[in-house]
């Protein structure tokens, strides 16, 4: 048997034993674990100033900064491993890691210790977003990959529609602790899952030497459409942190929501679902490129809307205006991430846990760092975050660009022999 004719029979009894479905559902839910450490706790915000005595309003943006440093830095170690020890091991390791951490979260007796042990959870829930795409990449490739990410971030993205809500809910019935309490055992059930259903999907293994991690990254960062994708894609990750970063100053704080923050949040979240959904629908037959420069186009505008009209009206557009352009910029969003991944991890299969890896480190230390930056601007008016989500789309767009040699939509062909059975056929 050929080596492709035995890789092809590990793929189809992968695919086999779990199941599409269930494999669609446990992607999606591995990946909700970084979302659900983020949104949960945003209706807890104001209580976690109060209580762990936080000196200024925007302190509060650390909370979430400080998961997203461990979060994206442990990336790069993930992904060398799992192209050396399989995915299952270490996903199943970063979840028992993840659970811990969250635990400890609980009682942390100070706000400089709350940030170190956030810290660490990023570290654990670091594993189930490198390898998660690993996976998806190691069974599936193309258009095909492309409609699998969709519909799993359709799933996903489920994930933040409910997330305040359970928060709010939690913090009904206790303090802000049991909400890292609920995220520890929601950890551990979905680390026993993985360790009864999942099989292993890498089919070769590479050797862990330096020289292999080097020659890997070296092939990631120097593929020019690869590594301009996700720096596209992180500009645009700055601008939905930005988004979670100020959410409950600008819902609560400007609009003055209360309890109805999680109400709107929520909405604003469904409507990056359907994009994703529909994405799944219809990349099939328009193609990645297409679809993803269309919705970054759309984004752009949105957000220059968005800042011209908050000048005009003295700081704060109105809430049905804010909510509008949310929404279209939010649902422009949720088409680029699959899109966008799968266009980078494209040429790189043969080291995928080293691509996903590097890129997933990209994408959050850069988005982060953006994100944060442009957080720390908030001065009570949505100005600063509009005129951040418009510069950001507008760099976003120039890397795009310069991915296709100045050409949107259809972009530069692909020669690859490699990726001719499953490439994007834009």
């Amino acid at each position: 048997m050929s080596h492709n004719s035995s890789e092809q029979q590990h793929i189809d009894e992968v695919k086999a034993n779990l199941g599409y479905k269930e494999f669609i559902v446990m992607i999606a839910t591995l990946m909700a674990t970084n979302a659900i450490a983020i949104d949960i706790m945003l209706p807890a915000m104001t209580d976690m100033s109060h209580s762990l005595r936080m000196s200024g309003e925007n302190d509060q943006h650390y909370i979430i900064f400080s998961y997203l440093i461990g979060f994206g830095l442990s990336q790069l170690l993930f992904g060398p491993i799992s192209d050396r020890f399989g995915r299952r091991k270490p996903i199943i390791a970063g979840l028992i890691f993840y659970s811990l951490s969250s635990a400890a979260c609980a009682f942390a007796p100070s706000f400089a210790w709350l940030l170190i042990l956030r810290a660490i959870q990023g570290i654990g829930a670091a594993a189930t977003r490198v390898l998660t795409v690993s996976v998806v990449r190691d069974i599936y490739g193309g258009r095909q990959m492309a409609e699998v990410m969709s519909i799993v971030m359709m799933v996903f993205m489920i994930v933040p529609v409910v997330a305040p809500a359970i928060g709010q809910a939690i913090m009904v019935f206790g303090h802000w602790q049991f909400i890292f309490l609920f995220m520890a055992l929601a950890g551990t059930l979905i680390a026993f899952w993985v360790y009864f259903r999942l099989p292993e999907t890498l089919y070769e293994e590479r050797p862990l030497t330096f020289s292999s991690v080097g020659e890997s990254l070296v092939m990631v960062l120097s593929n020019r459409v690869s590594l301009c994708y996700t720096l596209a894609f992180s500009m645009a990750l700055g601008g939905l942190f930005c988004t979670l970063n100020t959410s409950q100053q600008i819902y609560d704080g400007i609009y003055h929501l209360g309890p109805w923050f999680p109400a709107a949040f929520a909405l604003v979240a469904a409507f990056q679902a359907l994009s994703a959904f529909l994405n799944s629908l219809f990349v099939g037959r328009f193609g990645m490129r297409k679809i993803s420069h269309s919705l970054l186009l759309i984004f752009c505008f949105a957000s220059l809307i968005w800042f011209i009209g908050s000048i005009s009206a003295g700081g704060s557009t109105p809430f049905i205006y804010f909510m509008v352009l949310l929404i279209i910029i939010m649902f422009s969003y949720g088409g680029l991430g699959a899109n966008f991944n799968s266009l980078a991890m494209e040429p790189l299969g043969k080291v995928a846990g080293t691509a996903s890896s590097v890129f997933g480190f990209l994408q959050t230390i850069i988005g982060a760092g953006l994100g944060f930056v442009i957080a720390q601007k908030f001065d009570g008016t949505t100005i600063p975050i509009a005129g951040g989500f418009f510069l950001l789309s507008c760099g976003a767009i120039i890397l795009i660009l310069i991915a296709e040699k100045g050409r949107l939509f259809s972009g530069a062909r692909h020669r690859s022999h490699v990726t001719l059975m499953n490439s994007d056929k834009d």
